[in-house]
């Protein structure tokens, strides 16, 4: 075989590697990239002064040890954790998003949803523990579900006009266990939360069906209003 033949055929042969290892490097970055973006983004708000929401702290722990990132704050960080939110947005990081408070801080994470709601960002799961003369909840939430006492402290979450979501009330004033500064601690309530985000998060590894957006949904809005269950578990 002509010496010329040879290089020819050793040049293809390196050139096919090349090719094949740039194929595989492409495709384990944008796995990467698919991983990343479908991990949830679960922010938690205490309430005023942070002092009684512990439990907020005690439910990060529990996502934490079933491979799910939480982050807890103050209920006066809701602004920053907006632009935050925008900032991953815009860089292209598009996984769910979950937003959970207790009393102030549950009046805050409805705040965010209506600043995310301005820039088209929807909002998987709003969870609400007792808020007080709390504000309609947006459009752009997928699904809320509210934990209130009644009688009690909070009250029904109301909705706004354009609402296409899931809305959830929960009336926790039979369970003579749980009380304002203890809602949040509630290990039924930390139960039900568990399984909403654990199930949202195995969802998005799913192609995402664009119908469920709320900014573009027709379907009439979903609203249920229950009681707890009567009996009571210690926490």
């Amino acid at each position: 075989m002509p010496q010329a033949v040879r290089k020819a055929e050793r040049h293809g042969a390196l050139g096919l590697n090349i090719i094949a290892s740039g194929l595989v490097m492409i495709i384990v970055l944008l796995w990467g990239q698919c991983t990343l973006a479908a991990e949830p983004r679960v922010v938690l708000l205490r309430g005023w002064f942070g002092v009684f929401s512990t439990g907020m702290d005690g439910l990060a722990s529990e996502l934490k040890a079933k491979g799910i990132k939480a982050e807890v704050a103050g209920h006066l960080y809701w602004s920053t954790a907006v632009k935050e939110i925008l900032k991953e947005r815009a860089a292209g990081k598009a996984g769910s998003l979950v937003l959970v408070g207790h009393s102030q801080g549950a009046n805050n994470v409805i705040d965010m949803a209506r600043s995310l709601e301005a820039q088209k960002v929807s909002v998987d799961l709003l969870v609400t523990l007792a808020p007080f003369m709390q504000n309609p909840v947006p459009a752009n939430v997928v699904h809320a579900i509210n934990y209130y006492q009644s009688p009690g402290w909070g009250a029904p979450l109301t909705t706004d006009s354009g609402f296409n979501g899931k809305l959830a009330n929960i009336d926790v004033g039979s369970d003579w266990t749980i009380a304002h500064i203890s809602i949040d601690k509630s290990a039924r309530v930390h139960a039900d939360i568990l399984r909403e985000i654990a199930a949202l998060a195995r969802a998005k590894e799913r192609p995402e069906d664009l119908s469920a957006n709320p900014l573009t949904a027709a379907a009439p809005p979903q609203s249920s209003e229950r009681r707890f269950p009567s009996e009571a578990q210690a926490q």
